[in-house]
């Protein structure tokens, strides 16, 4: 089976594939902390909960926004898993053309993404990915990542509030009953999204209008459901789109993934 691992700031999602299907989902909090020991315990722990020994693992690939823990997590997998994994990096071979002015700037998980929603569609499409930032990425209908929109997601959004609002206290991130909030708890609710929902159709409107082809939309992201259903743009949501982009990019880098260490290969 194929282990890929998408480390973001908030979670750790890792996905164990039988070819191009996706057996079983895990997630783990990010933790800065946490030793290569440490997550090759957590590695260990998780699978013999689900029936799955590490050894079964026969590849593994890795997508990291947290610099510090790529290294951490590579040695974890080697460790628990005997296995070498493939680093997500500058160079790699993805099959899509990445035109940002500095491609060394785009996050692991966008260009994963970007590369999962063009194979699925196989047109122009926007993603919209619900994680620690909410994103917004373009691909061309010839493949071509074009660049996108970050904004600070919703948990971030809330801890500010939280954090410089005295009077406010936290609640349950829900549907309220309606638009029209008829107390504090219903108010902040709606805000979130309601709010976001506009915020995305806004965005992708304005988006679709600059591009010269017509543009699909694509969402992910553990908020991505309960936002969407308010959304106007958003065709479907795909919770496992990093996971299944991290499947495709090591069938098309797996020749690479077999020197004993982990090694970079270039974008092309």
């Amino acid at each position: 089976m194929l282990l890929a691992v998408d480390i973001g700031n908030t979670n750790v999602v890792l996905g164990l594939y039988d070819g191009a299907t996706l057996r079983q989902t895990f997630r783990a909090s990010t933790d800065r902390t946490r030793t290569a020991d440490e997550y090759g315990v957590l590695l260990r722990q998780m699978f013999e909960l689900r029936g799955i020994s590490t050894h079964d693992v026969r590849a593994a690939i890795i997508a990291s926004v947290v610099p510090p823990l790529t290294d951490v997590m590579s040695d974890a997998i080697r460790a628990a898993c005997a296995r070498e994994p493939l680093i997500v990096g500058p160079g790699l071979k993805t099959g899509i053309s990445v035109l940002y002015e500095n491609p060394r700037e785009v996050g692991a998980d966008r260009i994963v993404n970007a590369v999962a929603a063009f194979e699925k569609v196989k047109s122009g499409v926007i993603v919209v990915d619900f994680g620690t930032a909410t994103t917004f990425d373009c691909i061309s209908p010839k493949g071509e990542y074009l660049g996108g929109v970050i904004v600070p997601g919703v948990q971030v959004s809330l801890d500010g509030l939280f954090g410089r609002a005295a009077k406010l206290t936290r609640i349950e991130l829900a549907e309220p009953p309606r638009v029209l909030g008829r107390n504090t708890t219903h108010a902040l609710q709606s805000g979130i999204i309601h709010g976001y929902a506009s915020l995305v159709d806004g965005l992708v409107e304005k988006l679709a209008a600059e591009a010269d082809y017509p543009c699909r939309v694509l969402a992910t992201g553990g908020l991505a459901p309960l936002i969407v259903r308010h959304t106007r743009s958003v065709e479907s949501v795909d919770e496992h789109l990093t996971l299944d982009g991290l499947r495709i990019l090591h069938e098309r880098n797996a020749v690479a993934a077999a020197p004993p260490a982990a090694r970079r290969v270039r974008r092309g």
